[in-house]
């Protein structure tokens, strides 16, 4: 089909919805994290557990909370791309073990599917239509 052939034509769109749409996403995750305060920064940092950390769950959480809200907007406008999606890969692989650990394997799809996009995302960049073109 014609139309099907045309489409690697619009890489650089294509990178550009998936920008938005995860970026929209993990800010409308991360901000009520944000001003959840305390008690929710505690709650979301204990997931650190699952990687040997046992202590700091405030700042943990509150620094996942951020990545989110910051990685979001950092991915929607494609500036300090890269290392925005490689934080929040690590912030999917926190939640997936923490899903993992506490309630199964098929609860963690979602953040492992999000880890490895994120990861894709890391190794093609933000396209053409973002501050960090090249």
């Amino acid at each position: 089909m014609a139309i099907l052939s045309t489409l690697g034509n619009y890489k650089n769109t294509g990178l550009l919805i998936i920008r938005l749409a995860l970026g929209a996403m993990f800010i409308t995750y991360g901000y009520p994290k944000i001003m959840g305060g305390p008690e929710m920064w505690r709650g979301v940092g204990t997931s650190m557990n699952h990687v040997g950390i046992t202590f700091g769950y405030m700042f943990w959480g509150f620094l996942a909370a951020v990545t989110e809200t910051l990685g979001g907007f950092l991915l929607i406008i494609g500036l300090a791309f890269r290392p925005a999606a490689l934080l929040l890969a690590f912030v999917m692989l926190v939640a997936a073990l923490h899903h993992y650990k506490t309630e199964g394997f098929m609860s963690a799809g979602h953040p492992i599917e999000l880890l490895f996009v994120f990861i894709g995302l890391a190794l093609v960049g933000p396209g053409k239509y973002s501050v960090d073109k090249r």
